[in-house]
């Protein structure tokens, strides 16, 4: 995996780069290229969208084929997979490198691959591990995860780390949506957590705003378990390292629910995950950390 943060050197050979579509995002990558002094060419399917990046010393082509036909490098950062087909329906892509921000799914990105190979272009696939506020904000710690041609990567890898930050996952296009989707994942398991515990102090006297930078403190506390989980993953042996065995943590779980129900709060958010532990569990997974829940969900 090779990482790059944001570019803010300034020494770079300015690179041509043709933009498809500027919505939120498209509009914070070109306002970073622009600002950064690369020949921009860009074009949105509402023109009016553009008129302000032509103020601002971008090319507004026409059509997508006139904007493609521009530059080598053209990123793509369109609504979904299926305003990618509309987009460069018909559209010459040979001797192209096609860099695709679009969010989608792995196999998405894959035929994607596929499909831009059939024409003749290299291909790239991005997801943007930022929103568009962070976009040219390298404290913001904004990155984009890219996979497939190595080679299109490492020849364009200075002019896509202006905008934000590059990690490289690998030669399989559909590992930086898989990447992606993954990390967005734990997130929003995060966020159901932070949901859960919010409700359950909703209705005392307990201001969230108190409440809160315990919860994110202790959060971040338990945020060291990923790396063991990993390393019990790799090593097949889900006792190693473990500090609160699934049994044990499983004889707790009715304090969790009896609280919530005390508290008028659902359970929806947290019960699925108490039932693979007590499935886990009822397999013989008693001494094993929580890792063995990766498992039933593969199943």
């Amino acid at each position: 995996m090779a990482h790059n943060t944001v570019d803010t050197t300034g020494t770079l050979a300015k690179t041509p780069v043709t933009l498809l579509g500027l919505g939120a995002m498209g509009g914070a990558l070109a306002r970073t290229w622009l600002a950064a002094g690369h020949p921009l060419t860009v074009w949105n399917r509402t023109a009016a969208r553009a008129e302000p990046f032509a103020a601002g010393g971008a090319t507004v082509a026409a059509g997508p084929a006139e904007a493609v036909a521009v530059n080598r490098l053209v990123v793509v950062c369109l609504l979904d997979d299926a305003s990618v087909d509309a987009s460069l329906d018909g559209v010459d892509l040979t001797g192209k490198d096609l860099v695709n921000l679009v969010t989608g799914t792995p196999g998405q990105a894959r035929a994607r691959a596929e499909w831009a190979r059939e024409r003749g272009a290299r291909y790239l696939d991005g997801g943007v591990m930022a929103v568009p506020p962070m976009i040219g904000v390298p404290e913001a710690g904004p990155y984009v995860l890219y996979s497939g041609s190595r080679e299109l990567f490492e020849e364009h890898r200075a002019v896509l780390a202006v905008p934000a930050g590059t990690t490289y996952v690998g030669e399989d296009a559909g590992f930086a949506a898989l990447h992606d989707v993954a990390l967005l994942s734990a997130m929003y398991g995060m966020f159901a957590g932070v949901a859960h515990a919010f409700a359950l102090i909703r209705g005392e006297s307990v201001a969230p705003g108190g409440f809160a930078p315990l919860l994110s403190a202790w959060i971040n506390a338990m945020a060291g378990s990923v790396a063991r989980t990993a390393e019990q993953l790799e090593s097949g042996d889900y006792t190693r390292g473990v500090v609160s065995s699934l049994a044990m943590q499983v004889a707790g779980t009715p304090t969790f629910l009896r609280t919530a129900e005390e508290q008028g709060v659902s359970t929806e958010l947290i019960a699925p995950y108490f039932d693979l532990m007590k499935r886990r569990l009822a397999e013989g997974g008693g001494k094993e950390d929580l890792t063995g829940v990766v498992d039933l969900l593969r199943r």
